[in-house]
């Protein structure tokens, strides 16, 4: 492979990441891939000190005007809008920081966040950028960029969950879900709900879901109770943690992916769109 080509294929799995945190979308990271290519083939390597940094930095400016577009598309979206879920390879439930980064309930945060903001945050905090390397990423100056890093600090430190959860403490919640569901027993669901549970669901207007959340554990229990669907979810490891998906004649159907809080369940975030289920079929590799 020619220098340019070498450096990009060795930094995909990274910039990957990077865009898909910062967009909640494979899809659209895997274009803004394609956009960092075709710019990076016509830059000059001579003049580039260091190859991460600069493919970082052209990623990052790809995926904010991606970032603002998407805001857009999300506003005319049917129903709530879940990120893409992706089949993740075990080594991304190794590195806790990695799981906790990409899990739904994190990127469900970081859509609160400007898009600036998202920039900075996940710069910082997952990847460990330095300021200047981030102020040449979002075009601004380090001490700007110190101020939004803190105020996007905050503001996700009031909305995650208040502890990083084990793997074993979400395979055990979500199996005791799946039986109490399965089984049509109330109580055991109210035992595993947490009292202020949100239950999403995202058809995207293409499959049937529930066009709005269903808040509280009797509600989102007597929901679950009419169904028999999770009885028939199989585990798989999703965004780093474990998580249910629906088969129906041999393709993915739903994806069902959890918030623990406190030992229970606070969020329940279900993707039914087949548009996002396409990184469902092969394990995707992250990297930081």
């Amino acid at each position: 492979m020619d220098p340019a080509t070498e450096a990009f294929v060795a930094h995909r799995n990274l910039l990957f990441t990077v865009a898909y945190e910062m967009l909640g979308s494979a899809a659209d990271a895997e274009d803004v891939l394609q956009e960092t290519w075709l710019r990076w083939a016509g830059v000059d390597l001579d003049t580039v000190r260091d190859h991460r940094a600069y493919l970082v930095r052209i990623t990052t400016r790809q995926a904010l005007t991606r970032l603002r577009t998407l805001g857009r598309r999300k506003e005319s979206y049917i129903g709530p809008w879940l990120p893409e879920p992706l089949l993740t390879a075990p080594d991304v439930a190794e590195d806790v920081e990695l799981a906790d980064s990409v899990s739904m309930a994190m990127l469900l945060v970081l859509e609160t966040l400007t898009p600036t903001e998202r920039a900075v945050f996940v710069l910082r905090e997952v990847f460990d950028l330095d300021y200047d390397e981030i102020a040449a990423a979002v075009e601004k100056n380090p001490a700007a960029v110190r101020q939004i890093a803190h105020r996007a600090r905050a503001h996700v430190a009031a909305r995650r969950p208040r502890e990083v959860v084990s793997q074993a403490e979400t395979r055990a919640a979500i199996e005791a879900f799946r039986r109490a569901a399965g089984t049509g027993d109330l109580q055991g669901l109210l035992d595993i709900l947490a009292p202020d549970v949100v239950f999403l669901a995202d058809g995207g207007g293409v499959t049937r879901a529930v066009l709005t959340p269903i808040v509280g554990a009797g509600d989102v229990a007597a929901f679950l109770g009419q169904s028999t669907i999770a009885a028939s979810m199989r585990p798989a490891q999703v965004n780093g943690y474990p998580a249910l998906v629906l088969h129906r004649d041999g393709e993915v159907d739903t994806v069902m992916a959890v918030r623990i809080d406190d030992g229970l369940i606070t969020g329940l975030y279900v993707v039914r769109n087949p548009e996002k289920l396409a990184r469902m079929t092969r394990e995707t590799i992250l990297h930081r």
